[in-house]
């Protein structure tokens, strides 16, 4: 609000110099130079935001310098070679473990024939046992009430013996293939274990791994982080150096062009007698010459003192000087008439 004012009573102030100018008969394109030569609101408000973008833009840097400082301590090459070295750890575990969970999955399809074979072999014995007690039934059901014969009982007893055998037989291919069995499972529970302790193992790599990177990723991040700031602190500074340099903030100092501050001719030329020619009376001559003096000396010297915005007062005190001369110049006129 400040500046607007400002800016308000700067332009009244230069339409009454400008009035007042004209009276005094000085160029008005003295006022206006040094109107437009002076640093206004705009360019000082111009100077402050470049100030505040480049004090923001240090602070930016800062906080980049600070999260850059964090990052390259977070992945040091301390933290980074014990992160190293916990991969190469976990390497060697896993590559124990799924060497060994490979060998033993090797042997998985012959242990699964031994169990197929022993399969083969105990419902071979099995049938033969079933087989055995199957005759042995329908031979003593054949009997009836009858007596049996000393054959029929040799036969029946044959088939007892026979069934006797099988059975122990069928046990022994049960318990050989339980063995198979319980030898098949074993390994696959070892394979399984020895697979999941690679799988656990390689997730520690893949966690060291991930973690590794992300410190390395971060770090490359904050570099260019503050790379930027510094390059964005670095144009702000700029901007702000320009804003306040000389070349925009001096003021320029106003020279009255030639010839801008003659007065106008308050009469017109007298035919001289003598001559017949055109020819200003001498009063009217010394009160011009006097008139321009004095102005283009105030001019001179409102130029010289180096103010951008000449005061109303003093171009009315020029334009009222003026009006005098010009005034005592015509009343010389009239009364050499």
């Amino acid at each position: 609000m400040n500046d607007i004012l400002a800016r308000r009573a700067r332009r009244a102030t230069v339409g009454i110099a400008l009035s007042a100018a004209l009276v005094a008969g000085i160029a008005p394109v003295t006022a206006i130079a040094a109107e437009t030569s002076s640093p206004t609101g705009a360019v000082a408000l111009q100077t402050e935001d470049a100030a505040a973008a480049k004090e923001k833009a240090y602070a930016a840097m800062q906080e980049a310098l600070k999260n850059l400082e964090a990052a390259k301590v977070a992945a040091s090459p301390e933290k980074l070679a014990a992160i190293d070295d916990d991969i190469a750890a976990f390497q060697e575990i896993y590559d124990i473990v799924a060497a060994e969970a490979a060998k033993r999955r090797e042997r998985l399809p012959a242990m699964q024939a031994n169990v197929d074979a022993a399969q083969a072999k105990y419902d071979e014995a099995h049938s033969r046992t079933s087989g055995l007690q199957a005759e042995l039934d329908k031979a003593l059901e054949a009997l009836g009430d009858e007596e049996p014969s000393t054959a029929t009982k040799e036969h029946i007893k044959q088939l007892r013996r026979e069934i006797m055998s099988a059975e122990r037989r069928e046990k022994s291919c049960e318990d050989d293939l339980h063995s198979y069995r319980r030898r098949l499972e074993s390994q696959e529970r070892q394979v399984q274990d020895s697979e999941s302790e690679a799988q656990e193992a390689k997730a520690h790599i893949d966690e060291d791994i991930a973690k590794r990177d992300a410190l390395l990723g971060d770090l490359e991040k904050a570099q260019a982080a503050y790379d930027d700031a510094c390059k964005a602190y670095e144009e702000a500074k700029a901007a702000a150096d320009k804003a306040t340099s000389p070349e925009i903030t001096k003021p320029t100092e106003t020279v009255p062009p030639s010839g801008s501050t003659q007065p106008a001719e308050a009469t017109p030329p007298v035919s001289s007698p003598a001559t017949g020619k055109d020819t200003l009376p001498s009063s009217t001559k010394q009160a011009t010459s006097s008139s321009g003096k004095q102005a283009n000396t105030t001019a001179g010297k409102l130029a010289n003192t180096g103010d951008t915005a000449p005061s109303a007062i003093a171009l009315a005190g020029i334009a009222a000087a003026g009006l005098g001369i010009t005034a005592t110049a015509t009343r010389r006129l009239k009364n050499s008439k």
